[in-house]
């Protein structure tokens, strides 16, 4: 006799729990989310407490008929979806799809997806949490709010099919503030002096840098200072006034949360944030491996807790005295501290199985999963690993009225960085090892020379994906599940645009943070969204209402929404006077804003509908994951005149071009083709297979890699409504459609 129905968000994942679990269960798959708000309309009563008016997803009927067929048969229902608040909202509401008095409904958390802790969770399973859901819930309803209301005033100021999101706009915000930080940014010069010595009869130099001059720290301005005191230094005696040597401890890293994984494959791997949750997700979900079977690697990919189970942690110090010995393993496990509101309840990003190490796996695993899955090994091994131990030497050198210091480091025991070294953001200067000559305090040193060297004080770091999201998650904003999806909005959506890895606002993203900031102080503020997220966390945890949490937020934002429609500037109807004059008639040109930009129109406009670009303007050119095949280097999407196209970052070195793949083959049978963006020739967007005009396929709307869950068409397409983008079967016989 059946055991059970389980229910699981992903086919991936069904197929692993069946080799678990034989026939003993029914396991079926909801492919995500079975409701949510309608497409085309707010969806939110606002004036019965924000009441949700959730609708099945178009094109899941057929998923949920499934699901109830099979309720039918069984007396005991697991919901399995993730164990995070979106699915928990996903089994809410396949529970309230399903649901039947006569039916035992339990909630069932796999925080890995391994036999055992299937099993366990199954013998041990709870109840569908309110308040977790109520937390996903609010977040969901915050987004429409202002998504569907904030989103229709740019669409009259700016230009149709903008958007505006609670989140992702500060993350705009943050980008546009720091670059313009960097603008505003005044180098100052300084200089340095750097003596090269040695020791009496020593063959080996050593360099130390002026540290202090007359007593005080030193500080030399220009060139002139510099040379003043280098003359002055070169004749007088130099002798080691002190040597100080102490063994400092460098201690291993915590194993990943969700933002320190994304950061550090970032650094290592150059995954952006999005394939890192891709590839992971896939770990998490298992992967065959032979003769074992279809294992999960990972344990779940999205925490920002820095817990592990003590039984893992035993496996691992196991693992560790075997492998490298004693003098590598501490007294005690290190024991690490999560950050405040951290889900405790989950587990850090960890190896699931000591023994599946990633030389025994890697023959079954991509070349992605190979290396997401040793950076996770290697991390999570070395968080039980002992200190390294380094000898720092500092050296004071005196010569006249002139102190100079010398450092310099030497490893003594590697300690966990045998297995592994934290990647950095921003390296600027080598500190590696340095080694010094033989020296005793009073000895008199050989001067070699004396070098002066010219400074700037530099501007503030753009952001990379690894240092936006640190930004992001030291202030406040996102959570673990948001992050690649907050990134990849903001880039999608043509508000930044990555060059050389770093992340730049266009003149788009800048218009319509001015706007957004000005005219919504409140909702776009970094604080207030920060707090925010706080409040969400409180819902969570049973502290706060949801109801009025919303009520809370919706107050000011409504007075700010009905003022932002009157008092908003209006750039679309915008004509800013110049002294450019036409070429044509010689009327006085004016500043408009358009599609791509700000561009010079003639003022006589429709008389003389000459127009030009403002020079300096700018392409916005956003940096892919796609690789030149001429010379390596990442490309980039340009705007040309028959559309947008890929072209080499490293132009004009190399001007290496070809059509924007959207990463989506051609459908038609036997051709071979993908498909890419085009432009007719009065402007519209369109997109053909790369075989034209031998296979003629084209569609007007914008197709993207993600399988039809209904029929299996091999793509969907994006298509812009008054409620905003949705997916859809580009298959009219299949009908299948999902808001985002």
């Amino acid at each position: 006799m059946l055991k059970g129905l389980i229910i699981v968000e992903s086919p991936a994942k069904v197929k692993t729990l069946q080799k678990f679990l034989g026939e003993d269960y029914v396991i079926k798959a909801s492919v995500g989310h079975v409701k949510d708000l309608p497409e085309g309309e707010l969806g939110v009563d606002l004036k019965k407490d924000f009441q949700p008016h959730y609708l099945p997803i178009s094109g899941k009927g057929k998923v949920i008929r499934e699901l109830k067929k099979a309720s039918k048969e069984v007396k005991n229902i697991y919901l399995g979806p993730d164990p995070d608040r979106e699915g928990e909202a996903i089994a809410w509401h396949i529970a309230e799809e399903i649901g039947d008095a006569d039916k035992n409904i339990y909630r069932v958390l796999f925080n890995e997806i391994t036999k055992k802790a299937v099993l366990d969770a199954l013998r041990h399973p709870g109840k569908l949490q309110a308040s977790k859901y109520e937390a996903q819930q609010a977040r969901r309803i915050l987004d429409r709010l202002v998504g569907y209301q904030v989103s229709p005033i740019l669409w009259e100021k700016v230009r149709r099919g903008l958007s505006a999101g609670r989140v992702q706009s500060v993350a705009v915000r943050i980008v546009c503030e720091r670059e313009r930080e960097i603008e505003n940014f005044v180098s100052e010069e300084y200089w340095s002096l750097t003596a090269t010595l040695k020791g009496k009869g020593s063959p080996i130099s050593f360099d130390a840098r002026l540290a202090k001059w007359k007593g005080k720290k030193v500080k030399m301005a220009n060139e002139t200072e510099a040379l003043a005191i280098q003359k002055t230094l070169e004749a007088v005696p130099y002798s080691v006034s002190k040597i100080a040597q102490q063994e400092k401890q460098r201690h291993p890293f915590p194993p990943f949360i969700t933002s320190r994984l994304q950061q550090e494959a970032y650094r290592k791997l150059s995954f952006y944030a999005q394939k890192t949750m891709r590839v992971a997700q896939k770990l998490y979900e298992g992967v065959d491996l032979g003769e074992i079977g279809s294992v999960g690697l990972i344990t779940y990919m999205r925490t920002d807790s820095v817990r592990v189970s003590a039984e893992a942690i035993q496996q691992v110090r196991e693992w560790i005295k075997v492998r490298f010995g004693d003098s590598y393993l501490p007294d005690k496990p290190n024991i690490y501290k999560s950050r405040r509101n951290a889900q405790e309840a989950h587990e850090a990003i960890r190896p699931t199985s000591i023994d599946l190490d990633p030389d025994k796996v890697k023959a079954y695993l991509d070349k992605d999963q190979r290396a997401l899955y040793k950076l996770i090994w290697d991390r999570s091994v070395s968080s039980q690993m002992s200190s390294a131990v380094f000898l720092q030497t500092t050296i004071e050198v005196k010569a006249d009225d002139a102190l100079f210091t010398a450092t310099g480091t030497v490893p003594i025991f590697q300690g966990f960085m045998a297995l592994y070294v934290e990647g950095e953001d921003n390296q600027e200067n080598g500190n590696g090892e340095k080694k010094f000559p033989l020296l005793s305090e009073g000895e008199i040193l050989e001067l070699l020379g004396l070098t002066p060297k010219q400074h700037f004080t530099q501007p503030p770091y753009r952001f990379s994906e690894a240092t936006l999201i640190k930004e992001l998650e030291e202030k406040g904003i996102g959570r673990p599940s948001t992050y690649a999806t907050i990134l990849t909005t903001i880039k999608e959506k043509g508000y930044v645009r990555l060059e050389k890895g770093k992340f730049f606002p266009t003149e788009l993203g800048c218009m319509v943070n001015d706007l957004l900031v000005v005219n919504f102080p409140d909702i776009f503020d970094i604080e207030f969204t920060a707090q925010m997220e706080e409040n969400l966390d409180q819902i969570e945890e049973g502290q706060k209402d949801w109801v009025d949490t919303l009520k809370e937020f919706y107050t000011p934002f409504e007075k700010d929404l009905e003022m932002a429609k009157v008092s908003m500037r209006d750039v679309k109807r915008e004509m800013i006077p110049t002294d450019a004059i036409c070429e044509r008639c010689g009327s006085k040109m004016v500043k408009r804003w358009g599609k791509r930009g700000y561009f010079l129109a003639c003022s006589s406009y429709p008389k003389c509908r000459y127009t030009r670009e403002i020079e300096g303007n700018g392409e916005n050119q956003v940096e892919t994951e796609t690789r030149c095949e001429k010379c390596g280097n990442p490309m980039v999407i340009k705007n040309g005149k028959f559309g947008r196209f890929l072209a080499c970052s490293n132009y004009p070195s190399c001007k290496f071009t070809r059509s924007l793949d959207m990463g989506v083959p051609c459908p038609q049978e036997g051709c071979g083709g993908a498909m890419v963006e085009r432009r007719t020739r009065k402007g519209r967007t369109f997109y053909s297979c790369t075989n034209y005009p031998t296979c003629t396929y084209a569609l007007w709307d914008k197709p993207i890699p993600e399988k039809c869950p209904q029929c299996g068409f091999p793509f969907l397409v994006e298509k812009q409504g008054k409620g905003g983008i949705s997916k859809r079967c580009p298959q009219k016989e299949c009908g299948y459609r999902s808001s985002e």
